[in-house]
C-alpha cells in the first residue's frame, strides 16, 4: 500500500515539475519573441555564400520545451500534452493581458531613477496583437501536431527508436511553428517584407531542428533517469 502511494506521489511530482518547466519556458519564449538576432555563421564555397543568419531570440528557451514535450508524451501520453498545451496557451494569453495592462498604467519615475519610463517599458514589452496571435496560434498548432505524430510513431515502434518519435515529431511540428508565427505576427500586419520572411523562417526552423537533433543524447539520458525514478510502473511506458 505504502509503495503504491509513493509511486503515485512520484508520478504526481514529476508531472508538476515537467509541467512547470513546460509552461515557464513557453511563456518566456513568447514574451521575448519580438526581438530578432543575428547568428554570426556563414557558409560558402567559392563565390557562393549564405549567412550570417537572422532568427527570433525566442528560440532560446525552446530546447527545454522540446525535451519536456517528449518526456510528457512518453510517460503521460499525448492527450496530457495536448491538454497542457491548451492550458499553456490560455496562460500565455493571460500573461499578455497583464503586460498590456501594465503598459497602460503610467510609470512614476520620480521615485527612483532606475524606474523605466513608459516609452522604455513599452519598447521592451510592447508586442503587437498580431505577434501575440501568431505566437499562440503557432504554439497550439505545433504542439498538437507534435503530440499526434509522436503517438503514431510510438504505436509503430513501441519502446524502441526513441530518437525517431522524438526528432520525427519535432521535424514536422516546428516546420509549422516557424512559418506560422512569422507570417501571422510579422507579414500580415506588414511589419516585415516577404523577402525577410523567406530569410528568417527557414533559419528559425533549421536552428530548431539542429537543436532537436543535438538534444537526442540528453533525451535518452532523461528517459533513463525518469524510468529509474518512476520504477517499473512508469505511466504510458511499459518495459
Amino acid at each position: 500500500m505504502s509503495s503504491s502511494i509513493t509511486q503515485g506521489t512520484r508520478h504526481t511530482w514529476l508531472f508538476i515539475i515537467l509541467a512547470g518547466f513546460f509552461i515557464t519556458n513557453a511563456v518566456t519564449a513568447e514574451l521575448i519573441s519580438s526581438k530578432l538576432i543575428d547568428i554570426p555563421l556563414s557558409l560558402g564555397w567559392g563565390d557562393w555564400k549564405i549567412g550570417p543568419f537572422v532568427t527570433i531570440v525566442g528560440v532560446l528557451p525552446w530546447p527545454v520545451v522540446f525535451i519536456v514535450t517528449d518526456l510528457i508524451n512518453e510517460f503521460y501520453g499525448p492527450q496530457v500534452i495536448k491538454r497542457l498545451s491548451w492550458i499553456t496557451a490560455g496562460l500565455i494569453s493571460y500573461c499578455f493581458i497583464i503586460v498590456f495592462m501594465a503598459m497602460v498604467i503610467p510609470a512614476n519615475t520620480s521615485i527612483s531613477p532606475n524606474t523605466a519610463t513608459d516609452a522604455e517599458f513599452n519598447k521592451v514589452f510592447g508586442q503587437g496583437i498580431w505577434v501575440v496571435a501568431g505566437s499562440i496560434t503557432a504554439f497550439l498548432v505545433s504542439q498538437i501536431i507534435d503530440a499526434t505524430l509522436f503517438a503514431r510513431l510510438k504505436s509503430r515502434t513501441g519502446n524502441r527508436m526513441i530518437w525517431l518519435r522524438s526528432t520525427g515529431s519535432t521535424v514536422l511540428s516546428q516546420l509549422f511553428d516557424s512559418y506560422i508565427v512569422l507570417y501571422i505576427g510579422f507579414i500580415l500586419p506588414g511589419t516585415l517584407p516577404m523577402s525577410a520572411f523567406w530569410e528568417i523562417a527557414p533559419t528559425n526552423y533549421v536552428l530548431k531542428l539542429c537543436i532537436a537533433i543535438a538534444l537526442t543524447p540528453a533525451i535518452y539520458g532523461l528517459h533513463w533517469a525518469v524510468k529509474r525514478y518512476l520504477g517499473t510502473h512508469a505511466v504510458g511506458h511499459t518495459n
